[in-house]
């Protein structure tokens, strides 16, 4: 009940600071990048142990570079995805565009739905903006946790339905995605699947950024379940404030492609796209704090599939 009293307030807060010019954000974003790396230091010991775990060929120095300019993205993603709660859309069309949407869109034009792959890099929460791209006829979804703060999640789940987007928890996904095809509706679904999963929903180990990695594969199965097509978006960022997602064809139809190798070759592009420029990744999350080890303890008559395993069979 506290919650529903204060979200009209915490909203009105949200819809003023996202009123400021970008200029102004920015250096509040600045100040805050200082404070939470400098001064609470916030999750600095994981942000280290993962870069210098992850790109071990790399000089120290190099390695407390890229933990700067993470904080200071992380700060900068937190103030964009506020400013969408009055972004225009011209506004966010000029700020996130994206190249080779009309693809996407002519294969929902023609009745087909889409699996689109991402993750935590740059600012997916922009993203969400997708469906001024793609025909009204066709339903625009998301896969998300619910925030474990009710207030917090009503909060996200305003700003992410700005431009159309439908936010879908992710218990609910197949029961939401099948009625949609059960009714002659095309879909396009963004899965951001560089999650932890637990060991119970781990079915495949990918080799991810220097480290054996369990990662999800719900988005493949949904995919290859309603026989979609499956595209990744490659993320970059020219400048301060400007996004580009560019669509990486994955596979024309998921059903067709042996077990896992969607999810495999979503992790390839993934890796590459952090290699390019890892400040943009959230460094800051426990990723590998699962190990084969517990799992195979865990799971002691499981016999895991790998990347490793894909490459001896000649399909990855």
């Amino acid at each position: 009940m506290t919650e529903k009293l204060l979200l009209p307030v915490v909203w009105g807060v949200v819809k003023l600071f996202s009123l400021l010019p970008f200029r102004l954000v920015y250096i509040f974003s600045d100040f805050l990048a200082f404070v939470l790396h400098r001064l609470v230091r916030y999750r600095v010991g994981v942000v280290r142990a993962n870069l210098s775990s992850s790109f071990p060929e790399k000089p120290t120095a190099e390695l407390r570079r890229i933990e700067r300019r993470f904080y200071s993205w992380l700060c900068d993603y937190c103030v964009e995805t506020l400013k969408l709660a009055s972004m225009s859309r011209s506004g966010i069309e000029r700020r996130m565009r994206f190249e080779g949407a009309d693809e996407v869109a002519a294969e929902l034009s023609a009745g087909r739905s889409v699996s689109l792959f991402l993750g935590h890099y740059c600012n997916w929460e922009w993203v969400s903006s997708l469906p001024l791209h793609f025909p009204a006829s066709a339903k625009c979804a998301q896969i998300y946790h619910p925030l474990e703060s009710g207030l917090s999640d009503a909060i996200f789940l305003r700003l992410r339905s700005r431009f159309g987007a439908v936010s879908v928890p992710m218990k609910e996904t197949m029961r939401v995605l099948l009625t949609w095809h059960r009714d002659g509706f095309a879909s396009v679904t963004g899965y951001i699947a560089d999650q932890v999963p637990g060991y119970d929903g781990t079915h495949f180990w990918a080799d991810f950024l220097n480290h054996d990695t369990p990662v999800y594969s719900g988005g493949e199965r949904m995919a290859r379940k309603l026989k979609t097509s499956a595209w990744y978006i490659d993320m970059s960022r020219p400048r301060r404030g400007y996004y580009v997602g560019r669509f990486v064809k994955l596979a024309d139809n998921a059903a067709e492609e042996p077990e896992y190798v969607v999810t495999e070759r979503y992790f390839r592009h993934l890796e590459a796209t952090i290699c390019r420029e890892p400040q943009y990744w959230l460094w800051s999350h426990r990723r590998w704090k699962r190990t084969r080890e517990e799992y195979l303890r865990l799971y002691p008559d499981r016999s895991p599939i790998d990347s490793a395993a894909l490459r001896r069979a000649g399909l990855a």
